[in-house]
């Protein structure tokens, strides 16, 4: 019996020390390289657009309770994937999350909410996007004015959708859904990660780069264009709202759209319906230079 029992405990010392050391080798396995992921905007345009170094891409849609995308933005946001990338496997997935209970968000703090909740990130074949649906509109909106921002990116595979921003200007609309905004506003921002205009994709022809509202296409109703805003040239301080908030909270953006830029861009010459833009032949030719279809 003496001889039992010191066999159990003997036994049970080993289990503390095998369970330790498993438990070390998990986390080791657990850490994740964020580096590829924390790049300036731009930065991945080709491997977004060419199979060269990823040949999947795996977008997170991580949007607070209540604001996720309709089921026409991602459709439509799926089909520009496809048309213009060379990614055959492209999956999306989605992560409900709690509202930050934030009346406005800083783009600091949108990336610190990216930081705490991001799941996906660049493996050895995948390509990881990250895109935030916010219930919270951008800081330093004036609605009274119409001066509103519904997107901005911040790094090579980052972005941030007001969806709360969105609904209130689609509901001004007997014409515009909240599907044509959202459709609009994805491809627009997630056309800046292909590197458009001159953001990490280099112009074959430069002259369609606007040289008032840089990194944004001249052509007259190009998915790209900064310039339509109910058919009138932004002013000063609207071009001073969208670039407020990136500089104030020390992260540069590539773009941060205006919602009278989206409104202009979807109404047709006739008016009578919502018209989601398309990119224009000479940005097309600038993705193709850089790996694209």
């Amino acid at each position: 019996m003496k001889k039992t029992g010191l066999l159990i405990l003997t036994l049970l010392l080993f289990i503390p020390t095998a369970c330790t050391k498993n438990n070390g080798d998990g986390s080791s396995a657990l850490r994740v390289d964020k580096s590829g992921n924390l790049l300036g905007t731009g930065d991945s345009a080709n491997d977004i657009l060419s199979n060269t170094n990823f040949n999947k891409l795996q977008v997170e849609i991580a949007y607070v309770t209540g604001f996720r995308p309709t089921i026409q933005a991602m459709a439509d946001f799926n089909d520009f994937l496809r048309e213009y990338t060379f990614k055959e496997d492209i999956e999306i997935i989605y992560t409900e999350l709690a509202s930050p209970n934030e009346e406005s968000l800083t783009l600091e703090e949108i990336d610190d909410l990216e930081q705490e909740n991001r799941t996906a990130y660049n493996t050895e074949d995948t390509l990881a996007i990250y895109i935030y649906f916010a219930d919270a509109p951008a800081d330093g909106d004036e609605e009274e004015e119409g001066l509103v921002t519904l997107g901005a990116v911040y790094r090579n595979t980052s972005m941030v959708i007001h969806g709360i921003t969105i609904r209130r200007l689609a509901a001004r609309s007997t014409i515009i859904s909240d599907g044509d905004i959202e459709g609009a506003t994805l491809n627009h921002e997630f056309g800046h990660l292909f590197g458009l205009v001159n953001l990490g994709t280099v112009p074959v022809n430069p002259d369609h780069e606007d040289t008032e509202a840089a990194n944004h296409c001249n052509v007259e109703g190009c998915l790209m264009r900064a310039e339509l805003q109910f058919g009138r040239v932004p002013t000063a301080k609207s071009r001073t709202l969208m670039a407020k908030s990136a500089y104030e909270a020390g992260i540069p953006s590539g773009c941060i759209l205006s919602g009278q830029m989206v409104m202009g861009l979807l109404h047709s010459n006739t008016g009578k319906a919502a018209i989601v833009p398309r990119l224009d032949a000479e940005c097309v030719l600038d993705l193709q230079s850089n790996g694209g279809r």
